[in-house]
């Protein structure tokens, strides 16, 4: 189980990116969703001891992240969102480095684990190429096989699915939302749904409309749809006015939690 408690993090420049955030989480895919700025990488930078919290703690099991930073990477899997390489080595000869560091010293054992990390990212016949020639996507997949060495008891991965509607991004039984470096919504992604059921209602207007909406009624979000603007209020009864009822999605629920 990950307990972080009362975390909060200023940086020098007077942003403050985390503000006194409390989650626990259990075994299990857990999803973390927010606009950019909002913490979320700062969050888990500060879970993978990459950076310091100002205040708050961090347990994994019995051990406390920021006072045993060495244990927790022996059972860390991590994958940021830019990941960098060296574009000269090959993935091969990359993976063999990372899980020297990881205490895999028995050759046998390692270039076994090596193929087979390798084969599951379906990489292994590009292995001996340099990573500085892998595209975009083969970059990814090498990332994932080096957060999977060891065997890790937690892995994290930063935004691994960017580019995908918010209903793709998360199949996992809970979740949390932060904005402005708060969580401002936790549980199960299907029960907090219910709380926007009967609730979502949309219209497609002009462009040059959308103002007025947003002024006049509880916007959730306005996106172009079919050469206009559709957009999506959040009221408990029928607002009228030519809106029709929607059913609620993932995508509402994230708007409506960080608008």
């Amino acid at each position: 189980m990950l307990q972080i408690s009362n975390l909060s993090k200023t940086y020098p420049n007077g942003v403050q990116a985390l503000n006194d955030v409390s989650l626990t989480i259990s075994n299990g895919m857990f999803g973390l969703l927010g606009p950019n700025g909002a913490g979320k990488s700062t969050l888990m930078r500060t879970i993978a001891t990459l950076q310091d919290a100002d205040s708050g703690t961090i347990m994994f099991g019995d051990i406390d992240v920021s006072k045993q930073k060495q244990e927790l990477r022996k059972v860390l899997g991590y994958l940021p969102q830019e990941f960098g390489v060296y574009p000269k080595v090959s993935a091969e000869e990359m993976l063999h480095y990372i899980a020297r560091l990881k205490g895999i010293a028995n050759d046998k054992e390692r270039k076994e684990l090596v193929k087979a990390l390798l084969e599951q990212v379906n990489l292994y016949n590009q292995r001996t190429k340099s990573l500085g020639g892998y595209s975009g996507g083969m970059k990814q997949r090498f990332g994932i096989a080096q957060a999977l060495i060891g065997n890790p008891k937690l892995i994290i991965v930063d935004e691994p699915t960017a580019g995908l509607d918010p209903v793709e991004r998360l199949r996992c039984k809970d979740m949390a939302i932060i904005s402005g470096g708060k969580v401002v919504q936790r549980g199960n992604p299907e029960e907090l749904m219910l709380t926007l059921a009967n609730r979502v209602w949309s219209k497609r207007v002009g462009k040059e409309e959308v103002a007025h909406y947003q002024a006049e009624y509880k916007m959730i979000l306005a996106k172009l749809s079919g050469g206009s603007m559709k957009v999506f209020v959040n009221s408990e009864n029928d607002p009228g006015n030519g809106f029709k009822q929607e059913n609620a999605t993932l995508e509402d629920l994230y708007f409506s939690n960080i608008s």
